[in-house]
């Protein structure tokens, strides 16, 4: 029996930021003024080879670790880009839920985040974008993978 195949899209994931942080209870408002977003999740890898392997090597993975990188409008009149912006200049976390839907339900990372990059683009025949690349920070709040319901 052929496997039922599921299509997500784009349009439909969300990015949310909570300035208080993703503490006990976040107050979530959708980045509505995102384009493109990636998130990337990797693994730390370390070499766990032996003589025993016939000759292959072998990794196990470590730490996790992640970074989020995203376009959106320059906007300086919307409270999401003010939040960003703020979050940059003050070299303060602020709370991000990147999801594939809802923040209730959805299946994505939740973190408090470092601004690492705030690049304003200028492109002659299009609106002007920042370019925001975000790694999760040290916070009472560890970095959390909801894996939706």
């Amino acid at each position: 029996m052929p496997e039922t195949v599921t299509v997500r899209y784009s349009i439909d994931a969300k990015l949310f930021y909570s300035t208080g942080g993703i503490g006990d209870s976040p107050s979530w408002t959708e980045l509505a003024i995102v384009k493109d977003v990636t998130l990337t999740m990797e693994k730390n890898e370390f070499d766990v080879s032996t003589r025993a392997n016939g000759g292959w090597k072998a990794a196990a993975g470590g730490m996790n670790e992640s970074s989020i990188e995203f376009e959106m409008l320059w906007d300086p009149t919307n409270p999401g880009f003010v939040a960003i912006e703020s979050a940059f200049i003050s070299n303060t976390p602020i709370g991000i839920a990147c999801m594939d839907g809802p923040v209730s339900g959805g299946r994505g990372l939740w973190a408090d985040m470092a601004v690492l990059g705030f690049t304003r683009n200028e492109k002659l025949e299009e609106g002007i974008t920042a370019t925001v690349k975000m790694k999760p920070t040290y916070s009472a709040n560890p970095p959390q993978y909801k894996p939706g319901s």
